[in-house]
């Protein structure tokens, strides 16, 4: 199944949704109004290779919690993505097996590859 994890609100994760070729069969996933569960997250991991590459050091509260100043551990990334989806990296991309994580212009030029 592909998927998508995004912020409806975001004006980023609509921009690069809407310059897909397609999202025809896409599951999207708005995280704020139906957040990721463990299970999800785990999935994702499995496929990025740590929680790190998921979590997002963008995020303001990842400065208001002092957690720039932390060592943080695999556990650590876990908790926080769970607990507040703005610790997640997005938007996710779920495409035949494989995942792309986040907003940079190599990652959704590697999004739109996948989807040709």
């Amino acid at each position: 199944m592909n998927k998508i994890y995004h912020l409806a609100n975001c004006d980023t994760c609509r921009k690069i949704i809407q310059s897909l070729p397609t999202t025809d069969g896409f599951v999207l996933q708005d995280i704020k109004t139906e957040p990721i569960t463990p299970q999800q997250l785990d999935e994702m991991k499995k496929l990025a290779g740590s929680y790190e590459a998921l979590f997002s050091r963008k995020a303001m509260l990842y400065k208001s919690l002092g957690l720039k100043d932390q060592k943080l551990t695999e556990p650590d990334y876990r908790k926080y993505i769970l607990e507040h989806y703005t610790f997640l990296s997005r938007p996710v991309f779920l495409i035949d097996g494989k995942i792309y994580v986040g907003n940079s212009k190599k990652n959704v030029e590697n999004v739109i590859a996948a989807l040709r």
